[in-house]
C-alpha cells in the first residue's frame, strides 16, 4: 500500500466521518476534497475537476427543473387529489395507490420532491380517514425510495452508475433497463407494507399524537398553548410609530410583541394587510399581535406607543381566520435555515411570515423563540395571509408545508400550462428511448420547452436545482478516479474475490450489495454509487463475466437506503408527520433491504446474464 494510497483512504474517511457528523456542509466538504487531491499532487487540476464536465451532471440538473415544472404547472397537486378520490375509505386501497402513484411520478422526477408534495395529501387522508399518518407514512417514504429503481433517469445513482460503464467504453443501459427489476421491487414493498402496518396499529405507536392528523385552526390554538397571546391595538395619532418601518421600531426585540398583521382601510373598507420588514406603519392602523402577557406590561407598552387596545372576539384571531392563516412548515434535512436562530433567519423579509411556535421531536417550546437555534425536522408554526402561505412551497426550499386547506393546496403558479408540462415530460422520455438523441440533451430540450411554454421562469429553474447535491456529486468522482490510479480498486477488489471470488459470481453479487448498503448508512447514495461503481466493474473484469449485472447490482443496493432515518433525505421528511423513532426504520427497513437483495441476487442475472 503506497503513500498515495494511504492519504486517498485518509482523505476518504475524514469525508465519510463529516458526512455523518453533518457539521460542515456536504458540498463544502465534496469542494475541499477537490482542493487537497490537487495540493498533495494526487490528481491534476484537470483529474480535480472533471466531474464539471460530466453530461450526467447537467442531466441531473435538468432532471430538477423538469420535476420543479411538474409542480408548478399542478400536475403533481392534481395527482394526489385524484388519490384522494380514487382511495375513497378504504385504507387498503389508499395504500397501494399512494404507493404506486410516488413510484411513478418519482421515476420522472426527484423523489425527495415527490415526497415533500405528497406529505400534505397523507396528512389530510390521515384526517378524514381516522388513522395514525404512521400507517402512511412509512410506505409513501419506501415508495420514494423504489422510485428509484424504476428508471434510469429516475435517481443520481443510476446514471453514475451508466456513465462509468460508458467511461469504460461499454455500452450504458437503455432507458427501461432497471424497469422490471424497479416493479418486481415494488409489488414486493407493497404487499411488505400491507403486512407491516399492523406494527404501527398498537396504542403505544398512535397514544399521545394529537398532531399526527391535520390540524384546525382550534387544534393548533390549543396545540402550541397560543391562547390569550392576541392583541388588537390601533396606533392613535401622534403615535411614534407613525411613519417608521416595522423593522425600525424592534416591537417583537423590545416588548415581545409580533405583529402578525395590519387592519387598514383601503377603498371604504378596513382590509387585512400582510406586513413585511418594509411595511409603514400609520395612524389608526390596527396592528394584530402575538404577545405573551408574561413578557411585558401591556398596560406599559400601550401608553409608550400610544396605542389603544380594541376588542378582540374568539381565540387568536379566529374572527379574522379568511385572512389570517396558520399553517405548520417542516425543515428539510438540508435547509440553509438548519443552525440559524429564530432571529436570524428573518422569516418575515425572507418569507413574509411570522414564527408563532415551534414543535422539536413533538413537544412544544415554551418562551421566547427568537434565540431558538432550528434544527432540520424542527415544525414551525407561522402566522400570514393566506395568500403568502400558499406560495410558501414554489418560493423555499428550506421547508415542506403540512396541512394546508384543500383549496389553497390546489392553487399552483402556472396551473393552465398541465398539458404543456406532460407534453415536455413525455417529449423527453420518448428521445432517450429512440437512443439517437443523448440523454442529456433531451433533457435540456424539455427544459427549454417548459420555459417556452412558460411552465417554469428561469428564476424558479434555477432555485429548483439541488446545487449542493450536484457539487456533492462532483465532488465525489475524483475520489473513484484516485482511488483507480493508486491501486485502491484494485485493493478492494482482492478483498472482495477473497471472501465472495470463491463462491462464484451469485456470491459477489450479495458482497457488492451489502458493501454498497453498508457505505450508504454513512454517506449519500450518490456518493455511494460513485465509489462502487469502479469496483463492480473491476470485480466483473476478475471474474472474467459481464459488467452489467454487477453494476446493476449497485445501481439497486444505492437506491435500498430504506435502514435508517439518516440514509436519505426522504426518510428525514417523514420522521416527524410519521412520529416515527429511529428504531421504527431499523425494525422495517432491514428487513426490507434483505428482500430486495434477495430479489436481485434472483432477478438481475436473469435479466443481465454472467
Amino acid at each position: 500500500m503506497n503513500a498515495e494510497l494511504l492519504w486517498t483512504i485518509a482523505l476518504l474517511l475524514a469525508a465519510v466521518v463529516l458526512f455523518a457528523s453533518g457539521k460542515v456542509r456536504m458540498e463544502a466538504v465534496a469542494l475541499g476534497a477537490i482542493i487537497a487531491f490537487v495540493l498533495s499532487g494526487t490528481l491534476t487540476p484537470a483529474e480535480a475537476f472533471s466531474g464539471f464536465s460530466d453530461p450526467n451532471v447537467i442531466l441531473i440538473a435538468a432532471l430538477f427543473v423538469i420535476g420543479d415544472g411538474l409542480v408548478r404547472t399542478g400536475v403533481a397537486t392534481r395527482l394526489g387529489a385524484w388519490l384522494v378520490r380514487a382511495a375513497g375509505s378504504s385504507e387498503t386501497r389508499m395504500l397501494i395507490l399512494l404507493m404506486l402513484t410516488v413510484a411513478c411520478l418519482g421515476a420522472f422526477m426527484s423523489s425527495t420532491g415527490v415526497v415533500a408534495i405528497f406529505i400534505p395529501v397523507v396528512l389530510s387522508v390521515s384526517s378524514r380517514m381516522k388513522i395514525p399518518p404512521s400507517k402512511l407514512m412509512m410506505p409513501l417514504s419506501f415508495a420514494g425510495l423504489i422510485s428509484g429503481m424504476m428508471t434510469l433517469v429516475a435517481t443520481p445513482p443510476n446514471l453514475v452508475i451508466n456513465s462509468e460503464l460508458l467511461r469504460e467504453g461499454l455500452p450504458g443501459f437503455h432507458f427501461f433497463s432497471v424497469t422490471p427489476l424497479g416493479l418486481v421491487v415494488l409489488a414486493a414493498g407493497i404487499g411488505y407494507m400491507l403486512l407491516a402496518r399492523l406494527a404501527f396499529a398498537g396504542p403505544e405507536t398512535d397514544s399521545g399524537k394529537e398532531g399526527w392528523r391535520r390540524s384546525s385552526f382550534r387544534d393548533l390554538i390549543k396545540t402550541y398553548h397560543l391562547t390569550g397571546r392576541a392583541r388588537r391595538l390601533a396606533v392613535r395619532v401622534g403615535s411614534p410609530l407613525i411613519g417608521q418601518r416595522l423593522d425600525d421600531v424592534k416591537l417583537r426585540t423590545r416588548y415581545g410583541a409580533n405583529v402578525i398583521g395590519i387592519e387598514r382601510w383601503r377603498h371604504f373598507r378596513r382590509v387585512i394587510m400582510n406586513v413585511s420588514g418594509d411595511t409603514q406603519l400609520l395612524a389608526r392602523d390596527v396592528l394584530l399581535i402575538d404577545m405573551s402577557a408574561s413578557e411585558v406590561d401591556l398596560r406599559e407598552f400601550c401608553h409608550e406607543q400610544q396605542l389603544e387596545p380594541h376588542i378582540l372576539r374568539g381565540e387568536y384571531f379566529s374572527e379574522h381566520a379568511l385572512d389570517v392563516g396558520m399553517a405548520e412548515v417542516m425543515l428539510v434535512p438540508e435547509s440553509a435555515l438548519a443552525g440559524m436562530s429564530v432571529r436570524d433567519a428573518a422569516f418575515r423579509q425572507r418569507f413574509g411570515l411570522n414564527v408563532i411556535g415551534l414543535k422539536r421531536a413533538g413537544l412544544v417550546l415554551e418562551g421566547g423563540l427568537l434565540d431558538e437555534i432550528l434544527q432540520p425536522g424542527d415544525i414551525l408554526l407561522i402566522a400570514a395571509t393566506w395568500k403568502v402561505i400558499q406560495l410558501l412551497g414554489n418560493r423555499s426550499r428550506d421547508f415542506v408545508v403540512l396541512g394546508l386547506p384543500a383549496e389553497e393546496r390546489d392553487a399552483s403558479p402556472a396551473h393552465s400550462q398541465a398539458p404543456h408540462a406532460i407534453f415536455c415530460l413525455a417529449l423527453m422520455v420518448a428521445l432517450m428511448l429512440t437512443d439517437e438523441i443523448p440523454n442529456p440533451i433531451a433533457a435540456m430540450i424539455a427544459c427549454l420547452l417548459m420555459g417556452k411554454f412558460r411552465c417554469i421562469d428561469a428564476a424558479s429553474a434555477w432555485k429548483a436545482i439541488h446545487w449542493p447535491g450536484i457539487i456533492v456529486i462532483v465532488g465525489m468522482m475524483p475520489f473513484a478516479l484516485a482511488l483507480q490510479k493508486t491501486g485502491g480498486i484494485a485493493l478492494i477488489v482482492q478483498g472482495l474475490m477473497a471472501i465472495g471470488g470463491g463462491g462464484g459470481p451469485y456470491l459477489m453479487l450479495i458482497c457488492l450489495f451489502a458493501l454498497s448498503a453498508i457505505i450508504g448508512l454513512f454517506i449519500s447514495n450518490t456518493a455511494t454509487a460513485v465509489l462502487m461503481a469502479p469496483v463492480a466493474l473491476a470485480a466483473a473484469r476478475s471474474m472474467d463475466v459481464s459488467p452489467y449485472p454487477f453494476a446493476m447490482m449497485v445501481a439497486m443496493a444505492a437506491s435500498a437506503a430504506f435502514m435508517t432515518p439518516v440514509s436519505s433525505p426522504v426518510n428525514m421528511l417523514v420522521l416527524g408527520p410519521g412520529g416515527y423513532r429511529f428504531g421504527d426504520f431499523v425494525k422495517l427497513g432491514v428487513p426490507f433491504t434483505l428482500l430486495v437483495m434477495l430479489i436481485c441476487v434472483l432477478l438481475i442475472p436473469l435479466l443481465f446474464p454472467f
